[in-house]
């Protein structure tokens, strides 16, 4: 099997460690750096998986997982730098960072891909985007998207479109739970119990996402299905156009993707 390196053990690396277990992956092929010794042990202890040095893993491992945060990089490229074996694949999981910062730091013709996964890996939905880098090959994209199929689904993109990525799909778990607590609130103020709200709305975001994964109807002829004429639905429909939501939402998407662009020049 291939071994593998997850720089970085929070709660992103974690995930694909366990979603990595949970396919198949031998523990020994694994192994993991984290900062505290408290929580290297609590990994161990739960998974199995050993702790090491960022050195030990560049030298051992065929695949480093750079999972760390996107102001933390440059410490952990600077030991990647002189331990990294010739030919390992470099996979970044830091949002906003180009597989060109990674190509300039590490020696010449590494292999980078980058990935914008999203916080549902960890109960084994992401949904991940990659990019080949300069030096990254099509059969390491496959063998990367092999490693990203065990918590979720995976789409090649440029990575001239990442940050889109990162505003869609990377942010978009947030935009889901904002609209979800303000129906939460609205079921409050309708004179609904908290947790019977809460009920209500998370049960119906879960088989609306269903449908809309399971159904090959556009989510258009879906939100038809429930709008009778004259009837309720289309009464929260014109309030939520009268209120601008659809452009709000669209203006919000389009921040966030300039906000990553921003973020990716600073680094």
């Amino acid at each position: 099997m291939t071994r593998i390196a997850v720089l970085g053990a929070g709660k992103i690396g974690e995930a694909l460690l366990a979603g990595l277990l949970a396919a198949g992956q031998d523990a020994d092929e694994l192994m993991f750096t984290e900062r505290h010794p408290e929580r290297a042990d609590e990994l161990t202890a739960r998974h199995g998986v050993r702790a090491v040095d960022v050195a030990t893993a560049a030298a051992r491992a065929e695949i480093v997982v750079v999972a760390v945060k996107p102001q933390d990089i440059g410490p952990v490229l600077d030991e990647l730098a002189g331990a990294l074996s010739p030919g390992t694949l470099v996979v970044s999981l830091c949002a906003g960072l180009p597989t060109s910062l990674f190509e300039g730091a590490l020696p010449e013709g590494t292999p980078v891909v980058r990935v914008m996964p999203n916080t549902p890996m960890l109960v084994g939905e992401a949904m991940s985007a990659i990019s080949a880098g300069t030096h990254a090959t099509d059969d390491q994209l496959a063998v990367v998207e092999k490693m990203l199929a065990s918590v979720g689904r995976v789409v090649r993109v440029p990575e001239s479109q990442q940050d889109a990525v990162t505003a869609l799909s990377g942010s978009g778990p947030a935009y889901f739970f904002f609209l979800v607590e303000a129906m939460i609130d609205a079921g409050i103020l309708l004179g609904l119990p908290r947790e019977v709200a809460a009920d209500l709305i998370v049960q119906s975001a879960f088989g609306a996402a269903r449908m809309l994964r399971e159904s090959s109807d556009h989510p258009v002829l879906l939100r038809e299905a429930v709008t009778s004429p004259a009837g309720t639905t289309i009464a929260a429909i014109r309030e939520l156009e009268r209120h601008g939501v659809r452009a709000a939402l669209i203006d919000a998407i389009e921040a966030a993707r300039d906000r990553s662009v921003e973020l990716g020049k600073q680094s």
